[in-house]
């Protein structure tokens, strides 16, 4: 019988005996019209994933357009220019009537969030207007078009270089006037490309260099071709000559000069602390010029919502903190109004160079333009620049806890920091004009925005003590109670220190009395407000590892003993350790018991830890853990909405009440009133709220700059008065970044170095038809199994075959299908073509095939696909795309065979995992009917276990499907339907695991997995 398509109001159920592949053709057949959002756009859909596709191809990145009555006539729903009140009389322009045409009214007033605080300032006629922001891809999925209303005053209007208003639609003046045969200060695009080959991407020695160029001067000596350069110094001289990106480094001093002993006087006090720094001034205007930053830069404070009128927060002036700034600015004087606020992100935390003797340690400060986004930022595209080098000053070991040191060490950070900014305190109260990243002038006007630091660096810049919450005055033995609303302030700690002494500020209120925050100094600036959330250090390797892990070790050993403890943990380790493979999955080889933890050890945990102390611990702990997971990665994802807010908020709930068990075992007898990582997830909604996503402010940005800024500047260095090299070589790598930028802006950087005639042209034998390439992937040479960055536009999900086939296997379906011992393939092609041709009418399973759909067509097998998908969450490209590869091959890495888990939609109209179903590839190929090629997929599936998922660990359970003959449910089916790959984790008993167990055997022989949806971000936002 043909399989009858269900109504749109009728449940959406796939009976036993139909193949997900005809079910999913059956109900994308449904005559369900869905409408584009765009406006003026008619097109009409059979599903979401169709329109979503035209969407993002047709109308992503579109302006909106006015719309349309029933005759036809455009119209605006907005009022008129003259009708939006400003301050300027109505004969004169004012900055608020040279914005968007198209207008709307106001979001409604945010009572909860407090935004609408200036008083006076009408923000009704703030400037509304839709744009194809693709938005959140997690629970909530993607509403249309996002509704953006920006600041109506401070909104970033584009001026001429004078600093006066000009019409919207100026177009921005030459970014240059130099020609695109312009090089200088490089002769050629050869001279450039190769002097930033040789010191920022392989950092070459200078030895290594003069061999180089004499051999390029040896190899072109007949052609009388001169080598790229003389020599090293002759590339050094030249990288200097860039006049893009330069910012000079300067020093000043500081001394102590409080009152000495008279005798014995410690070298700390006689001693002179140099500080190094450039003018963040210019740092930052070579931001605000750099064109790279064109498409990824917001030039006012903006709030956004879906559809449903449900707001999220995305980069740093999407936030409630950006907007008050901005109603701050406004208030303080009209000549500010249409000026653009640029908020100035610092972070400072100390790093080691080398473990060896003499100066390993040093102590950067990190700046950073607030306008920018957070990918932009995550992505480590210069969008964080070195602004100094603060002095740690040092002492006899005797002396390290005298108040006078530790007092002169806070003072000297904050009166350095305080210096080094001064440069910026002119602009923060007159707008000074620049030129912005999408070429246009704008005034602008600085403001102290957050501030990244982990919480020993936090409690430092707060001037709080160790112990206490920098952001709230909780007491310190509460800090497991409720947040209660209260927060820290500038003028909350100067009516204490006017009321209490020095002793009753740090023993009842945690106040440092005798140092004034560097904040102070500047306008509209509180320390205790521009604090933000530290992820790396409070959540992952703060409150995961240094306290639930190590929890878990000390319960086994109150509970079984310390004998009975270690073959626990022995065994928690094997299951770590027998995890499947998967891309971006750090291996735990000998389990996770090594003594230098670093933080994507810590992450690599997160994703695999719940499964292996499944049934070994109380199932009340496995759901501290679960819940604690959800927080963080909800609080960790690039777009959260106030629903998202909502979940975490609840996740820490629930988080707390099943952390007791902790209590109620022995663990922690004294509660959890002293940690303090742990007490600041309570301020993560609220951190959300005010900057938006917490990734874009988290110190592993400041510890990855750390790499490229100290480390390896230091490794290059030879040793001796190492700091004057690392300034050296920062400023020349701020150089060839600016002038690449350049370069690229006019267009001189598309396409290969070679010339057209030289350019190696690609063999015809290696096209598909061709054939001849890798059965090879399985070699040692294969790359390693990461994903990849992407820096294409904006989808959803696609699916690509890999462009060369695999040698070795037969060429044609039968014979293929003989040789992998799967003689049931030809009819499952057969069917996959008549489903192809109609996908209206599915075959029942007995039905015969018509004659021509029996086909042995010549076969194409590959040994991998990518998968490329938006997780802006997770390590991907500057428009959040990912791309990861999927395997299949009989010996990965000259081991044994891999063939990854990937996850299908079969019913489009369903959340989550009730739309989704779980399979395993078991072969990749692609053959040619009537002229088409056909990319399929043979999988093998797996069923869910319940209906909802597991209730201790909060994931899905599959087990292998099987058919009642015991053989296993498979089928082919077009490559597309694969949305990305998946993560199976075996759900333990009480068995141990087989000492000799290895990870590639595991999806062999478990009845039971989770399905990890802890793998990445973007599994945890599609697997709920």
């Amino acid at each position: 019988m043909p399989l009858s398509v269900p109504s749109p109001e009728d449940p959406i159920l796939r009976p036993n005996n139909v193949p997900r592949s005809a079910w999913a053709k059956a109900k994308k057949s449904r005559k369900v019209p869905l409408l584009c959002l765009f406006p003026g756009c008619n097109r009409s859909f059979a599903n979401k994933s169709g329109r979503t596709q035209h969407f993002n191809s047709a109308h992503f990145n579109q302006p909106q357009r006015p719309s349309s009555d029933a005759d036809g006539n455009l119209y605006s729903v907005a009022p008129q220019p003259s009708d939006v009140p400003g301050p300027d009389s109505d004969t004169e322009m004012s900055p608020e009537d040279l914005q968007d045409p198209i207008r709307g009214s106001g979001a409604p007033f945010d009572e909860e969030s407090g935004d609408n605080d200036i008083g006076s300032l009408d923000h009704n006629d703030s400037r509304c207007y839709h744009h194809t922001d693709v938005g959140n891809r997690g629970k909530e999925g993607l509403k249309g078009p996002l509704r953006r209303e920006t600041h109506v005053y401070q909104n970033g209007c584009i001026t001429d270089t004078t600093g006066e208003p000009i019409p919207p639609d100026s177009p921005p003046p030459l970014h240059t006037s130099r020609t695109t045969a312009d090089w200088s200060p490089f002769d050629s695009r050869l001279q450039f490309e190769m002097a930033e080959f040789l010191y920022k991407r392989t950092q070459m020695s200078q030895s290594n260099i003069d061999w180089l160029m004499d051999a390029f001067a040896a190899f072109g000596y007949s052609a009388d071709l001169p080598p790229p350069f003389d020599n090293h110094r002759h590339m050094h001289s030249t990288i200097n000559a860039i006049p893009l990106g330069d910012a000079p480094w300067h020093s000043f001093t500081a001394t102590y000069t409080g009152v000495k002993p008279n005798h014995n006087v410690p070298e700390w006090m006689n001693a002179e602390y140099e500080v190094w720094c450039r003018n963040p001034c210019t740092i930052i205007r070579n931001m605000l010029a750099n064109p790279a930053f064109k498409d990824n830069f917001d030039a006012a404070p903006f709030r956004e919502y879906d559809s449903d009128n449900v707001r999220q927060y995305s980069n740093l002036m999407s936030g409630n903190w950006a907007w008050r700034q901005a109603d701050l600015i406004a208030k303080e004087s009209t000549n500010n109004h249409g000026a653009m606020f640029a908020p100035i992100i610092l972070g400072s935390n100390k790093t080691t160079v080398s473990v060896a003797t003499g100066q390993n340690e040093y102590y950067p400060l990190y700046i950073s333009l607030g306008n920018i986004t957070n990918n932009m930022r995550r992505a480590h595209r210069d969008a964080v620049a070195l602004l100094g080098f603060l002095a740690i000053p040092k002492s006899d070991r005797k002396d390290l806890k005298d108040t006078d040191f530790r007092k002169f060490r806070r003072q000297l950070f904050h009166s350095s920091i305080s210096t080094i900014l001064q440069p910026l305190r002119a602009g923060m109260s007159k707008p000074e004009v620049a030129r912005c990243p999408d070429g246009h002038f704008r005034r602008v006007i600085y403001g102290l925005g957050p501030y990244i630091a982990d919480y020993p660096e936090q409690v430092l810049a707060a001037c709080v003590v160790q112990g206490w919450c920098p952001l709230c005055p909780q007491q310190r033995t509460l800090l497991d109670q409720p947040v209660n609303g209260s927060r820290r302030s500038r003028e909350h700690t100067g009516v204490l220190l006017g009321v209490f002494d020095s002793k009753v500020l740090w023993r009842e209120y945690g106040v440092v009395s005798d140092v004034v925050p560097f904040t102070n100094d500047f306008p509209r600036a509180d320390i205790h407000e521009l604090l933000s959330g530290d992820l790396l250090h409070q959540v992952i390797k703060g409150a995961f590892k240094d306290h639930l892990v190590t929890w878990v070790g000390q319960y086994l050993h109150i509970e079984h003993g310390e004998a009975r403890a270690k073959e626990i943990l022995d065994e928690i380790d094997r299951r770590i350790a027998a995890a499947p493979e998967f891309p971006g999955l750090r291996r735990f080889h000998q389990g996770r018991d090594f003594k230098q933890w670093t933080g994507d050890d810590s992450k690599a945990l997160m994703k695999v830890y719940i499964p292996a102390i499944k049934g070994l611990v109380p199932d009340e702990m496995v759901k501290a853990f679960s819940s604690f997971m959800e927080v963080c990665y909800l609080a960790r994802r690039s777009v959260l909405t106030d629903t998202s807010l909502k979940q975490i908020e609840n996740a820490i709930a629930a988080f707390h009440r099943h952390r007791k068990v902790f209590i109620n075992v022995g663990v922690r007898p004294d509660g959890f009133s002293s940690l303090a990582r742990q007490h600041s997830l309570d301020h993560y909604p609220e951190h959300i709220r005010a900057f938006g996503a917490l990734n874009g402010l988290c110190s592993s940005i400041t510890e990855s700059k750390h790499i490229k800024a100290v480390k390896e500047p230091w490794r290059r260095s030879n040793r001796f008065e190492a700091l004057g090299q690392m300034l050296l070589t920062n400023q020349r790598l701020d150089k060839l970044a600016a002038i690449k930028a350049d370069f690229d802006a006019r267009g001189m950087l598309v396409g290969s170095l070679l010339p057209c005639p030289y350019r190696v042209v690609q063999h015809p034998s290696t096209q598909l038809g061709g054939l001849p390439t890798t059965a090879q992937t399985s070699a040692s040479t294969a790359p390693e199994d990461e994903g990849e960055e992407e820096d294409g536009p904006v989808s959803l999900s696609s699916v690509a075959m890999a462009r060369r086939a695999a040698k070795g296997y037969p060429k044609r379906l039968r014979q293929l299908a003989n040789a992998i011992n799967r003689p049931e393939l030809p009819c499952m092609v057969s069917r996959f073509l008549y489903a192809q041709d109609h996908p209206d009418t599915p075959l029942d399973n007995d039905a015969a095939l018509p004659s021509e759909y029996l086909v042995d067509p010549r076969v194409f097998v590959h040994t991998s696909a990518t998968s490329t998908y938006y997780a802006p969450s997770d390590l991907s490209g500057i428009n959040g795309m990912r791309r990861e590869r999927i395997r299949l091959t009989c010996s990965w890495r000259n081991g044994p065979a891999r063939h990854d888990c990937v996850v299908v939609e079969t019913n489009p109209d369903a959340e989550g995992m009730e739309g989704l179903s779980v399979g395993r590839v078991r072969l990749l190929f692609s053959f040619i009917h009537r002229g088409k090629r056909h990319p399929c997929v043979l999988i093998d599936w797996y069923e869910k276990s319940d209906s909802k998922p597991d209730e201790v660990t909060g994931m899905w359970v599959v087990s292998p499907e099987y058919y009642s003959d015991g053989s296993r449910v498979s089928d082919v089916m077009h490559l597309d339907t694969i949305l990305r790959n998946i993560h199976l984790l075996p759900v333990h008993d009480s068995t141990p695991i087989p000492r000799d167990t290895h990870f590639s055997q595991v999806l062999d022989t478990f009845d039971k997995y989770f399905v990890n949806k802890y793998a990445d971000h973007h599994a945890h936002e599609i697997l709920f």
